[in-house]
Formats: C-alpha cells, structure tokens, sequence
C-alpha cells in the first residue's frame, strides 16, 4: 500500500491458516441460485491473486510509533508534541488505498 508504519497486511484467516489443515482451509464452493459462493472465507476474497467473489477482507499490521516524548537510551532527543497512536489517523488512509486499488482494478488499469 506503500502507507507509511503498515508492515504488514494479510488476507481472510491470515497468518492463523498456518496451524490448519488444507481441509479446514478450503473455501468450499456451492450453488447459491446462480452464483457460486462459499461457506467459509478463510481466502479473505483472493485466490492466486484474483478475487473469487466473495468479500474481500484483510487486516493490516501497523508498527508502533518510536517517536514518543518519553526519555530513552538514545542519541538523539524527541521534544514537542508527537502522537503515540497512528492508527486513527491510518484507517481513512488505508481505506482509501485500498478503494483507489478496487477502481484502479474496475478500470483495467492494473491486473491481478
């Protein structure tokens, strides 16, 4: 997303799908009318790369801000007013990254 302090980000189960099995992880498709779904979203929406029609849903990993007024073993010193917590702030950032990355997709000018 290039969103300054992510390091991460991970789609559906995450990083959690590494203690199941491959048959607990499977989004199993079904008929739903005409449109096929699954029951579970373990895949978060992606597979390989491309969306397979569910929601598409992802968590982001922020690291915390090294910037805070609080004396430290350190060659320099921080004074002024510094914000503790960036995430109220990265939310509408993330959000918007990842709507600019949905249109960008609608619009063909990027492909997965």
């Amino acid at each position: 997303f290039a969103v300054p302090a992510v390091k991460g980000i991970a789609f559906g189960a995450g990083f959690d799908c590494t203690s199941m099995r491959g048959s607990q992880y499977n989004d199993r498709p079904y008929m739903d009318g005409d449109q096929v779904k699954t029951r579970t979203n373990f895949n978060g929406g992606v597979n390989g790369g491309i969306t397979n029609g569910m929601p598409v849903v992802f968590e982001v990993a922020m690291r915390p801000t090294p910037s805070i007024a609080r004396p430290k073993d350190a060659v320099i010193e921080i004074k002024g007013r510094h914000d503790p917590c960036v995430v109220h702030r990265a939310v509408p950032v993330i959000e918007a990254a990842a709507a600019l990355a949905v249109c960008e997709l609608l619009e063909g000018r990027i492909s997965l």
